[in-house]
């Protein structure tokens, strides 16, 4: 339910940015503004806002692939407790995939940041920990990958990229995202890395 919620709000309010640029501008991630102006909400609100309609659709769909998933076994583990730690996952991920780029770009008027890219991070590899098994189809590969072979690969290369820093794409706030993600379900899930590891070998 929280999922289908966190999706409808941000295509409302993303498809709103699209055709109002003073909104748009008003939402997204600026560390600059942030620190000399206050402007606290940008923390949050980038979320809400995407790039364009393929950034948009593919940040969704990923989000309902796993997020639904997520909301359950957190509900299942933690009964109505496990509605208010699924939103910290996604709220949280959010924030703290922006906190690196705050601390780098706080002085820098011209980087800004959109997309809801850090919590998705943080909700695909919260669902890795929680089900190891799962398998994941990647075009073009042509069979199943383990879901925890993506996430190394993917940690490495958002690591990799973001060091490199020169595709206008957010790596950093991935690569925080899914650490969030993945230190939150250890705290929040005793025994989840001994299942894991359990799980694979």
């Amino acid at each position: 339910m929280l999922t289908f919620i966190v999706i409808a709000v941000t295509v409302i309010v993303s498809f709103l940015a699209f055709n109002n640029l003073r909104l748009f501008d008003q939402l997204k991630f600026n560390a600059y503004l942030i620190k000399q102006q206050s402007e606290g909400w940008r923390f949050f609100s980038y979320a809400l806002v995407h790039a364009g309609w393929a950034h948009l659709l593919i940040n969704m769909f990923v989000l309902y692939s796993f997020g639904a998933f997520v909301e359950e076994a957190l509900k299942d583990l933690f009964g109505s407790r496990g509605f208010l730690y699924y939103l910290m996952l996604y709220v949280g991920g959010v924030l703290f995939s922006t906190l690196w780029d705050f601390g780098k770009f706080k002085n820098d008027p011209y980087y800004s940041a959109v997309g809801a890219s850090g919590a998705v991070s943080a909700v695909v590899f919260a669902s890795i920990l929680l089900n190891p098994g799962s398998s994941i189809f990647l075009f073009p590969i042509p069979f199943p990958l383990p879901s925890w072979v993506f996430g190394i690969v993917y940690l490495v290369y958002s690591a990799y990229m973001g060091k490199k820093g020169n595709d206008n794409i957010g790596h950093t706030a991935h690569f925080w995202g899914a650490v969030y993600g993945i230190a939150l379900i250890i705290v929040l899930v005793p025994g989840v890395i001994s299942n894991f590891f359990s799980t694979i070998f």
